[in-house]
């Protein structure tokens, strides 16, 4: 989440980028082009996104003490270019985050790119060899199967747009994604364990709080953090979407929001 960290993550079951020798297309269901909604729209990230990026985090450089957001142009085609690279070799689905809602008191519809986001940690399971009591298993990596778990991470928005839906907007998306299409098991959420406000976004999320993982990663400040995580499965996400949807129709006083 915001100020959570670029967290990326590998599985031994990565897609990687050639075809399998069944001829399959092994990251067919990683490539899920753009998504959108009245809010936001999510575009595939790539190098025509670091203007804007550099300009989303140029807004307030200090809000990610705790994510490693580059803000000069140079380490954002950096970032970009890692992302397009972890994306090749299906380690993980990067995005821009478009705010379709305009910018300045008039909102104005001028979409413009806040920040990004991405499904990753992709998980395809290994199963024991005895046999499988759950619809659609196993999921081979290699075949073009969507992943069993993901993380929705890596997420970062401009200072702007701080405590406005778009956050929410972005997430319902691709949580829609990931359990409709992908039909996930298990969706991931964690963040450093001292980031208030992303722990708080991500319980209003529907995340389930599983705990902290001690000393868990390097952080951006030069700390061994530790890691809140948090998860949301596919039982709960019936209930959860018409609560999210609710909330993004309605305004911060409860009103519906006309935007």
């Amino acid at each position: 989440m915001n100020g959570s960290g670029a967290e990326t993550g590998t599985s031994p079951g990565a897609a990687g980028s050639n075809r399998g020798a069944s001829g399959f297309d092994a990251c067919a269901a990683l490539r899920i082009g753009t998504l959108e909604d009245a809010k936001v729209r999510l575009e595939p990230l790539g190098l025509g996104h670091v203007a804007g990026l550099t300009a989303a985090a140029a807004e307030s450089p200090a809000e990610y003490q705790l994510a490693p957001v580059p803000t000069d142009s140079e380490g954002m085609r950096a970032y970009v270019l890692q992302a397009m690279a972890e994306a090749e070799a299906g380690r993980s689905v990067p995005f821009a985050i478009v705010d379709l809602r305009g910018a300045g008191a008039t909102r104005a519809r001028t979409p413009r790119v806040v920040g990004s986001t991405r499904l990753m940690s992709l998980e395809w399971w290994a199963w024991p060899p005895r046999p499988i009591q759950v619809d659609g298993e196993p999921r081979l990596a290699a075949a073009g199967h969507p992943p069993d778990v993901a993380e929705l991470g890596s997420v970062w928005l401009a200072a702007s747009v701080l405590r406005t839906a778009v956050n929410t907007a972005a997430c319902v998306l691709l949580m829609t994604h990931a359990f409709e299409s992908w039909r996930v098991h298990r969706l991931t959420l964690k963040t450093d364990a001292r980031n208030q406000r992303s722990r708080a976004a991500i319980l209003r999320l529907g995340g389930k709080f599983e705990g902290i993982l001690r000393a868990h990663l390097p952080a951006a400040d030069g700390q061994i953090r530790d890691t809140a995580m948090f998860s949301v499965v596919r039982s709960e996400w019936s209930a959860l979407k018409p609560r999210l949807e609710a909330e993004l129709r309605r305004g911060p006083a409860g009103q519906e929001d006309p935007r």
